[in-house]
């Protein structure tokens, strides 16, 4: 018994962390001539210096990089998509007239407005120098390029057609952005309008009903039926407000760890995609996205199983992203890829028999771009119906709210007129 107390009690030293060694910047010389950069921790430049002969070169110069600070100025952010398209293209068009890579993310570097993007460039240009590929470089830095966008250019990269490449990325970042832009842009009215009839009811019941109701007791008399339900409105939102704030953050607290679980945000997006009218609209999002997606990698010649991968990762939504995988098991297994497709009931059947006869056909890529361009005009059309649909619904909603609220008001000071006259 005294062993195993003693060893409960008994507290281990927390180990301490070696301290980050400084950076060195360095330029040296090959054994035929060719002059290298590159930078390297060390503990001093001797280290440096030392590392530099042990690896074949003579040390031209060496020295300590300097700290970078990032301060964080409230409104200026990271690169944006915008951002993204045009060094795409740009990037493009001076690797198609012959540039090599670093002269021309060099120039690109320099004349970037966006200070956070301009630094994410000198350091790919700087990997690259040091013999690192360009994508390589690229996937350093996640939160800018995205899985998709380094597994594009690595296949542009080995088939030495990487501007066709950032061509096809470009364009590909442009439609997916104007898809997500329309998505919210049907949402962002209808959220408005909520948020202003529940924020209008509130300030009623909680401010502008006590007024009155005060006013009609020192009068007297009998409330009428609408007046006295707004009046006992008011009273449960007073006596319960701090308990149904409370209960609004435990829930929203609640849905945040769910949804960090497999399990939660499988269930969470089945739900999204099963709701009346606008599971329909996402559900025709998440199908464009896969279609424009995986016909985008395949028909930049990455291999079918790696675009399934890709394509899944970038899905967006875990149910979609759980059958593409699924699709990936089976191809791997030597299925085709239209039968496990259609095994999910994720796809629409005429998607999958659109997807089989450009597997058969050999025209795979060209049938998945057709199906997203023509996903694309559903979805257009989809939002404006909902949004034709859900518009008269709010206005009438937000108008009922406000005329029943007049209307309880002000019937008891009709019926004090009356005993007036």
């Amino acid at each position: 018994m005294a062993g195993p107390a003693a060893s409960t009690t008994t507290k281990q030293a927390p180990k301490k962390q070696a301290p980050k060694l400084p950076t060195y910047k360095w330029t040296a010389k090959t054994r035929t001539g060719e002059e290298k950069a590159g930078e390297m921790e060390a503990a001093d430049v001797d280290a440096v210096n030392a590392r530099l002969r042990q690896m074949g070169m003579q040390p031209v110069q060496v020295k300590k990089k300097p700290v970078e600070i990032h301060i964080k100025i409230p409104g200026i952010g990271g690169p944006t998509k915008k951002d993204l398209v045009i060094f795409t293209r740009q990037f493009s068009t001076m690797i198609d007239a012959g540039l090599p890579i670093v002269q021309a993310l060099d120039i690109l570097a320099n004349q970037m407005d966006n200070l956070e993007f301009r630094a994410v460039l000198k350091d790919v240009k700087e990997r690259v120098e040091t013999g690192s590929t360009f994508a390589d470089s690229l996937s350093h830095h996640p939160k800018v390029f995205d899985t998709l966008y380094v597994q594009l250019v690595r296949a542009g990269e080995l088939g030495g057609i990487l501007d066709t490449i950032l061509n096809r990325l470009a364009v590909y970042i442009e439609k997916a952005e104007k898809l997500k832009s329309k998505v919210k842009g049907a949402m962002v009215y209808p959220s408005i309008v909520l948020i202003v009839a529940v924020g209008c009811v509130a300030i009623l019941l909680l401010y502008v009903t006590p007024v009155f109701e005060k006013m009609f007791k020192d009068f007297g008399g009998t409330m009428p039926g609408p007046t006295q339900i707004v009046i006992d409105m008011s009273h449960f939102l007073q006596d319960t407000i701090l308990y149904i704030v409370g209960g609004i953050v435990v829930f929203a607290v609640a849905l945040a760890r769910a949804l960090r679980t497999e399990k939660g945000k499988e269930a969470f997006d089945r739900f999204i995609l099963q709701v009346p009218v606008i599971g329909n609209v996402l559900r025709k999002v998440a199908v464009a996205r896969f279609t424009r997606t995986l016909g985008t990698m395949l028909s930049s010649g990455v291999p079918i199983l790696d675009s399934l991968e890709v394509t899944a990762r970038t899905a967006g939504n875990f149910v979609v992203e759980k059958a593409v995988r699924y699709t990936r098991d089976r191809i791997s297994e030597g299925k085709t890829i239209a039968v496990p497709l259609a095994e999910t009931n994720v796809f629409p059947p005429m998607v999958v028999q659109m997807i089989g006869v450009g597997e058969a056909t050999g025209a795979m890529d060209a049938m998945l771009n057709k199906i997203a361009d023509f996903y694309d005009e559903e979805v257009d059309a989809a939002v404006a119906a909902l949004t034709a649909m859900i518009e008269p619904f709010l206005m009438v909603f937000l108008g009922g709210i406000v005329g029943f609220f007049l209307i309880a008001m002000y019937m008891p000071i009709f019926t004090m007129a009356e005993g007036i006259k």
